[in-house]
């Protein structure tokens, strides 16, 4: 029996394999400039592919674009909820979730840069970061923890005020991003509907430790 996969497969691997790479080379250029602008031509180098396999892939570079976007929405939301696994509270999901965001910006800042300039246009995208929150509103409203109210509208709230504590870590490098970010955070929750003391309780309450993803 033959001991290397069959041609197809070769060929499927390596096609994903080139569009990771232009995805990955489009996640830079935003974090980096956010410039759309820049060539094809200029991607396929960066990628270390050739220029013609860009239209194997995507028709266009605000396809690319998007597509960048959506794969660095996916990679955080994955990192927080691997990160809170364990975290049965959909008020201290939300809290954690602010507080990780602020750290992220120090740890994962091609990621927080992608968040910071294209994040507002995805806010209500059903993927990523979008997708996860509304699941966890949608929990506390269900369970009375949260004010019953449109998720859209929740949504709206939470994802911008998200963005804005991105912005903040990054425009206010002195400024301390984990105060301000218990300090955002217990504003949602009351925004949500918790009441003041136990929001501010949640909002302070310790983070998961890394290693074990629990609390």
């Amino acid at each position: 029996m033959p001991t290397s996969a069959p041609p197809s497969n070769r060929f499927e691997r390596r096609r994903a394999e080139t569009r990771r790479a232009l995805v990955l080379a489009a996640r830079q250029i935003l974090a980096e400039t956010g410039d759309t602008s820049v060539s094809i031509q200029a991607i396929a180098e960066r990628a270390d592919v050739g220029f013609g396999s860009f239209y194997n892939h995507f028709g266009s570079k605000a396809e690319l674009f998007d597509a960048a976007v959506v794969d660095a929405l996916e990679e955080f939301g994955r990192s927080t909820d691997e990160r809170l696994t364990g975290i049965d509270d959909p008020a201290e999901l939300v809290a954690a979730g602010f507080r990780l965001s602020a750290r992220m910006a120090g740890s994962h800042p091609e990621l927080m840069q992608v968040l910071r300039r294209r994040g507002l246009g995805h806010i209500h995208a059903d993927n990523g970061l979008s997708r996860r929150a509304v699941r966890d509103l949608e929990v506390g409203m269900a369970s009375g923890r949260f004010t019953a109210m449109d998720p859209a509208v929740a949504l709206s709230a939470l994802g911008g005020t998200l963005l804005s504590l991105v912005e903040l870590r990054f425009a206010r490098p002195d400024l301390d991003g984990d105060q301000a970010a218990v300090d955002l955070a217990e504003m949602v929750l009351r925004m949500l509907g918790v009441p003041p003391d136990d929001a501010r309780e949640v909002a302070r309450r310790p983070l998961p430790d890394p290693a074990s993803g629990s609390a």
